[in-house]
């Protein structure tokens, strides 16, 4: 199966450098040597690190985009044949002018089903092709782009660690390779480094030459003036502990700076938010008062349009438009356990159906395979017994047992007829058929994972609550002459809480035979916080050359205070916001209601008393109300009832997105915006 799949790659490779090579001629023609945009494309593509020459890779996106243009001007050619030459859409004029001119007329009766056809085929075709190509020659920068964003969000870390190491003891070109292996906690800062490690090992570069080289290609300004500013240290023999120094807090006041601007644009998203969100709802109040007049074009259709699409889209286009400023936390928060330990690295991310360390043994002797038997028993009977425990660790897989369970009970109400099967019925019965169909599969499966994911967040990010404390203490103590891994046993003992108790279980395992490296690694990867796991790869690298480490310590100390801050803030301003996201929705569901309540309902009941008194004192029968032959009351209840309950689980999403960058954290909120929608509407019905 690998032969095949690695055939297969070759054979895709192929078939793109025959492409790229077919369609040369075509880019020598339309590009000079000299061309601005040949050049910035191929610096993106250095700084996305692709492999590909400008060249070859201009040549294949021609000839993607020549195939994509063929293919839309055929159908280009298909569509106007459909809508001129079937006679689907009538043309007498030209651009909206009669023409009076009789062999002007005639000429264009000839020759205008042809012309339109051709003309349609070839905005298509250009179409197609500025998407073939457009789309490829986007990807380096899109690439370059993200590398930039996560580079310039983890240099602060980056710079910190490379003082503590400096700090530590070892000398430049040490902190350049101790960078370039930290893949695992600085990811795309540390493939910078390694590419300055890589040209100097594999290409007989000076280090020197190497940061030069990297500063000019990386996608980061920041970083590329952190490598120049290096490298006149390194020039000039100056103190590269004081540069480092510098830099460490020149870039965590950057960091904070950063962090104060995004909270800003956050401020004005969520004022943004108040006002878009509101829009549907000014529409569907339009959109009401315009049917309730007599021969009004107004279609029932718009208000379908505006509640189950306009709504959703306002709130996924908003949640879009966040992402662009939200930073999220890079990397995984596991580290690489650097082949020290078998049994870490078969620990390390391991799968559901993954039974560890056996699985490196099995089909060698039978009595591997009777342990991998027992084992999967074993953790089989651990799950059953504390299956709590499991899905705790394992939120998402809630949804294999609720998913079912939410469809079997729905379809067993759609059988026995306890909810309605048809849109007349749920009209009938608003509130009971839109809990069977939404709010009860939305308690069943989100409910369980939201418990589940919180109690996996709380309990993972405890540790990290009183990581800056005990950072300090353990750097006292290690200043009093104690080696680290006494200075595990003393805080441990001295101080209470997650991480105390995790400093004693390291220091039971490396008296039971496990290294301090390994039990730390192990610590991190059982938490696997990225912020965690930067602190203990800082640690564990700087042991490696002493155990007097105080100075160090202190820098890990700052390190993490530094984030409590921004944490901090981040925490206090973005608590507006979700406030004003609640608020906002608050808003809509009290305006609905009186809409509903005060208006719909009041408005009905005046026409038709008005129409059937009109009608009793004329000796005839009660005529009906206009009112009610244009506006379906009962049918709009139902779309306003549906369109806060989209705006509840749409706010919700919203509100966990801007506190904590993660979807899965709005859970929470919407469950208790539903709640308050589903109780609120049924005292309103």
């Amino acid at each position: 199966m690998s032969l095949q799949r690695g055939a297969d790659v070759d054979g895709q490779f192929g078939e793109s450098d025959a492409l790229g090579d077919a369609f040369y001629p075509l880019y020598a023609r339309l590009f000079s040597g000299d061309s601005q945009f040949v050049a910035d494309v191929e610096t993106k593509l250095a700084q996305a690190r692709m492999t590909d020459t400008v060249e070859m890779y201009l040549s294949r996106a021609l000839g993607i985009g020549f195939i994509s243009g063929v293919v839309l001007w055929i159908l280009g050619l298909l569509i106007g044949w459909a809508l001129f030459g079937t006679g689907l859409i009538e043309v007498e004029t030209i651009l909206g002018v009669p023409m009076s001119n009789e062999t002007l007329l005639e000429l264009w009766g000839t020759l205008r089903i042809p012309t339109l056809i051709v003309v349609c085929g070839i905005v298509f075709g250009t179409i197609g092709f500025a998407l073939g190509f457009g789309s490829l020659v986007a990807v380096p920068y899109s690439r370059a782009s993200a590398r930039k964003r996560e580079i310039n969000m983890l240099l602060t870390d980056s710079v910190s660690f490379m003082y503590a190491l400096s700090v530590g003891g070892l000398n430049q070109l040490e902190i350049l390779q101790a960078m370039a292996e930290a893949d695992d906690t600085y990811g795309e800062v540390s493939k910078e480094f390694q590419s300055i490690v890589n040209e100097t090992e594999y290409f007989d570069t000076d280090y020197r030459t190497a940061i030069r080289n990297q500063a000019i290609e990386t996608p980061s300004d920041e970083l590329s003036q952190f490598l120049t500013d290096m490298l006149s240290i390194v020039n000039s023999g100056g103190d590269m502990e004081s540069f480092l120094q510098d830099k460490k807090e020149k870039h965590m006041r950057t960091a904070k700076q950063q962090q104060e601007l995004t909270l800003e644009t956050l401020e004005l998203f969520g004022e943004m938010y108040m006002t878009l969100s509101l829009f549907p709802l000014l529409l569907i109040i339009i959109l009401v008062i315009m049917q309730m007049i007599p021969d009004s074009d107004v279609s029932s259709s718009m208000l379908f349009i505006a509640v189950y699409a306009l709504i959703p889209l306002t709130g996924i286009g908003f949640i879009v438009l966040v992402s662009t400023v939200k930073h999220d936390e890079v990397g995984d928060g596991y580290l690489d356990a650097d082949g020290t330990h078998d049994r870490l690295e078969a620990t390390h991310d391991r799968g559901l159906l993954d039974l560890g360390l056996v699985e490196q043994f099995t089909g060698e002797h039978s009595v591997f395979d009777r342990i991998k038997n027992r084992e999967g028993t074993h953790e089989t009977m651990e799950v059953l017994q504390r299956p709590h425990h499991f899905f705790r660790e394992q939120p998402l897989y809630t949804l294999a047992l609720t998913v079912p369970a939410a469809l079997v009970v729905t379809a067993t109400a759609m059988v026995s007829g306890s909810a309605p099967t048809s849109w007349d019925g749920l009209v009938d019965n608003p509130v009971w058929g839109t809990f069977i169909y939404v709010y009860l599969p939305v308690y069943m499966t989100l409910v369980p994972l939201a418990v589940f994911y919180e109690w996996n967040v709380r309990s993972r990010h405890a540790v990290v609550g009183t990581l800056s404390e005990d950072l300090r203490k353990l750097s006292s103590a290690n200043d009093t002459g104690l080696t680290l891994l006494e200075s595990l046993k003393a805080v441990s003992d001295t101080t209470t809480g997650k991480l105390a108790n995790e400093f004693e279980q390291m220091h039971t395992k490396v008296n039971y035979g496990m290294s301090l490296k390994e039990a730390m690694i192990e610590f991190n990867n059982s938490y696997h916080i990225p912020r965690l796991a930067r602190t203990v790869k800082l640690i564990a690298k700087a042991q490696e050359a002493s155990n007097q480490i105080s100075d160090v310590l202190r820098t890990a100390a700052r390190a993490s205070e530094n984030h409590d801050d921004i944490e901090r803030d981040r925490k206090s301003r973005t608590r507006m916001q979700v406030v004003i996201i609640i608020m906002t929705f608050m808003t809509m569901l009290a305006v609905i209601a009186i809409l509903q309540t005060q208006f719909l309902e009041t408005m009905s009941g005046l026409e038709v008393e008005g129409d059937a008194d009109a009608g009793q004192a004329a000796g005839g029968p009660a005529g009906d109300a206009d009112f009610s032959e244009n506006v379906d009351v009962p049918q709009m209840s139902l779309l306003f009832f549906h369109a806060v309950t989209m705006h509840a689980i749409l706010s919700g999403f919203i509100s966990g997105y801007m506190r904590d960058a993660n979807l899965m954290s709005g859970l929470k909120y919407v469950i208790v915006l539903s709640s308050i929608a589903l109780v609120s509407w049924s005292l309103v019905a």
